[in-house]
């Protein structure tokens, strides 16, 4: 059950965020071809290789639900190869063959680079001593801390996305972004936590270096957002 509310509140994320971004992709864009469809799967690919070799590759046990929310919930909702399917058959239906195949071949090629380039980093990230730089008064799970700030950038992009793009009232865009960015500040913060826990480190011996860690991962990421904000002005 605890698995099955996981993947159900991650997966109700997951497919607010795409309406959102495939909604501002189209105001932005057009209609003329599926742009936002294209984006939501190609991101979706990326980041179910990346976390898939940061999250299942790891094997932090304790947290089965919290990865299952994530890669099930949220990126399967996130991605969604049935609107893909529809709109490239309404394309034919148009008459509009040169767009259809442009869709069927970007999104598949797409799509499968991104998730090849995805795990590449993943895997190239944890190669050194387990993604951890070790010292004598502790540790910093640097692989983890970069894939949390590849998040927060794409954070940052959509926030800029929903402020731009999305018609909806200025009331809701705020609190929809609060409520982003402060879960995914805590929820990335508690992976590091709980990867720590999995190599060891127990907060009665390490009081000081995990709260060290969340509090420096919570900033990083707030700076990383930012920069994400910047660069979303510039699309």
């Amino acid at each position: 059950m605890n698995q099955l509310m996981a993947v159900a509140l991650g997966g109700s994320c997951g497919a607010v965020v795409r309406f959102l971004v495939s909604s501002g992709l189209y105001q932005w864009l057009g209609r003329g071809f599926p742009y936002g469809t294209l984006v939501v799967n190609v991101v979706g690919s990326f980041l179910i290789g990346l976390l898939t070799e940061a999250l299942f590759q790891q094997r932090v046990t304790l947290t089965f639900d919290y990865r299952a929310a994530i890669l099930v919930g949220f990126i399967g909702a996130f991605t969604t190869f049935s609107t893909f399917s529809l709109e490239t058959l309404y394309l034919i239906e148009q008459g509009s063959i040169t767009k259809a195949v442009l869709n069927m071949v970007v999104s598949v090629l797409g799509c499968l680079f991104a998730v090849w380039i995805g795990l590449l980093c993943g895997r190239y990230l944890f190669l050194y001593s387990g993604g951890m730089i070790h010292w004598s008064g502790g540790v910093i799970p640097y692989a983890l801390m970069i894939v949390n700030a590849i998040g927060a950038f794409l954070i940052g992009i959509i926030a800029t996305i929903l402020l731009q793009k999305v018609a909806l009232p200025m009331e809701y865009l705020a609190a929809i972004i609060v409520i982003m960015v402060g879960t995914y500040l805590t929820l990335s913060g508690l992976y590091l936590i709980l990867f720590l826990i999995e190599h060891g480190y127990s907060f009665e011996s390490h009081t000081n270096l995990m709260l060290g860690i969340f509090v420096g991962n919570g900033l990083s990421c707030l700076l990383v957002i930012w920069l994400g904000l910047l660069a979303g002005k510039q699309i």
